[in-house]
């Protein structure tokens, strides 16, 4: 290669690297001045050190008055508002409403007394009620009254033997059973200890004193068992005797707070309101079962008997034939006053009590016979199967009638004012009833009955009361009156039911 064209080359090869600077955008300089293939490098300027102020400077600026003044503000400030929230706080606590004391309560006001007078009829003796435990829990009951079990021939009282279960009903291992049983599901057991419980006269016809000696004796012996209590038909009679506070000391003595406390449970016929309520004094029984409703047909008999009784209504148990072991069915003879009676019993002022099959309108045996339970009413016909029209009504109206029943005895349960509120009665007629049940700062409930053949307008009406007043509508709670669904709204200036009509209302609590 010849030296000129050695020099020819070198100028091809600065040329292309010229190129290579040259900017990229069309043959102008590149935006910026600034050349493709160049790094342009940041020069970084004097750097500034931020360094807080030594303890010697701010002691220096804590000390100048401006500071000072600061701090001063802000603690003044801080103390004012602790003081106004304090105050605050004093004033809410001062004018917020009192909260009511809540009242004494032992396991039998809490929930309904389910008693089984004859076992054989209920579920064929001691294995059989021990068997049925948990369909009786489902009622949401907090006791079963059993018996009596004794054996004694009639009118016989050298034949009493209180300390003795009757063989056709079982044994005392049956019976332990039962009670260890029915406490663990939350539910206590009492035990029927009427002496001559199949003969006219209760406690017999001679001296009761000796008697009452036997029921005292056959009362330690079941209660060292397990039993929660002792209930005694014939109460006027009993507590007559002047041995009747040695049976009290039996069964209500040593009471402390860290044991349960046994009843004393008392039934007595035939007696005015007043008459029950001397008597709830002067035996000292923590429950007395009447037969009020069954003997005062009218509202405004019944509710002058509520009135008579509302302050001692803690030691009142209530119910409709159950004072003689009847089912409802026998005074309420369709379902619809089953239905009636049972809202009744389960919102008046008191325990109530119940014999079984009450929870299913179950029909009254005929004279003294006891009618035999009905169980299964839960279990609908195979499909496919024959189907009897009559029996399958009769079967879902039972199964309707204790839905309803657990829905009440779930009500009061839950219910401060059902269960232990006040009672105001609003309204009464030869065949209607209604009355109010409040407590503190719960719900309230308006009850609303009418057990006649027509049609009635109950107007409502509440006696001047500090501090307590209607509102002027309330909703529907529960009703077994087709024309007043639940969660409707009534007005309360009058209330229309149907024959046969009762309707639970609700209205809440207003400061």
């Amino acid at each position: 290669m010849s030296e000129d064209t050695e020099v020819d080359m070198k100028e091809v090869e600065l040329s292309e690297v010229d190129l290579e600077k040259q900017p990229m955008t069309g043959g102008g300089p590149a935006a910026g001045g600034e050349n493709n293939g160049g790094a342009n490098l940041m020069v970084p300027e004097d750097e500034v050190t931020l360094t807080g102020l030594s303890k010697e400077e701010l002691m220096k600026v804590a000390g100048t008055p401006g500071w000072v003044r600061t701090r001063c503000v802000l603690l003044v400030l801080f103390w004012l508002v602790w003081v106004g929230m304090l105050a605050g706080a004093i004033v809410i606590i001062v004018k917020a409403p009192r909260c009511e004391a809540m009242p004494e309560m032992n396991w039998w006001n809490e929930g309904p007394l389910y008693q089984i007078s004859d076992l054989l009829a209920f579920s064929d003796g001691l294995k059989g009620v021990e068997a049925k435990l948990g369909e009786i829990k489902q009622l949401k009951v907090k006791g079963l009254v059993l018996g009596p079990l004794h054996t004694v021939q009639t009118d016989n009282p050298n034949a009493l033997l209180l300390d003795q279960i009757d063989p056709l009903q079982g044994k005392k291992e049956d019976l332990t059973a039962v009670l260890e049983k029915a406490h663990k599901k939350g539910m206590s057991v009492v035990l029927d200890m009427t002496p001559n419980y199949q003969g006219n006269a209760p406690w017999f016809s001679g001296d009761v004193d000796d008697v009452l000696e036997k029921v005292k004796a056959a009362a330690a012996h079941w209660l060292d068992l397990g039993v929660d209590g002792v209930k005694l038909s014939g109460l006027s009679v009993a507590s007559s005797s002047a041995d009747w506070p040695k049976l009290q000391a039996a069964i209500q003595g040593n009471r402390t707070e860290d044991t349960k406390k046994r009843v004393l449970m008392g039934a007595a016929e035939h007696l005015s309101a007043a008459n029950v309520s001397q008597l709830v004094s002067s035996s000292g029984v923590d429950l007395l079962l009447s037969d009020l409703l069954s003997t005062n047909n009218g509202g405004v008999e019944r509710i002058k008997a509520m009135d008579t009784l509302n302050s001692q209504h803690r030691s009142l148990a209530w119910g409709l034939g159950a004072t003689q072991q009847d089912q409802l069915s026998k005074q309420a003879m369709t379902p619809g006053l089953i239905r009636l009676y049972q809202l009744l019993l389960f919102t008046m002022p008191g325990t109530p009590v119940f014999t079984y099959g009450d929870e299913i309108g179950l029909q009254a045996g005929r004279g003294s016979e006891s009618p035999k339970m009905v169980w299964d009413i839960q279990k609908e016909p195979a499909d496919g199967a024959p189907v009897n029209e009559t029996a399958e009504a009769e079967r879902k109206e039972r199964v309707d009638i204790r839905k309803w029943f657990i829905s009440l005895s779930d009500l009061r349960g839950k219910e401060r004012s059902l269960l232990h509120g006040d009672y105001y009665s609003l309204y009464s007629s030869a065949s209607s009833l209604s009355f109010l049940r409040v407590w503190d700062q719960s719900s309230r409930y308006i009850t609303a009955v009418n057990w006649g053949g027509a049609a009635e307008k109950l107007k409502i009406k509440l006696a001047p009361t500090e501090g307590l007043e209607l509102p002027e509508t309330a909703k529907v709670e529960l009703s077994t009156d087709e024309a007043l669904k639940a969660e409707d709204t009534v007005s309360l200036d009058e209330i229309t039911l149907s024959p046969g009509g009762a309707v639970l209302l609700q209205f809440p609590y207003k400061a």
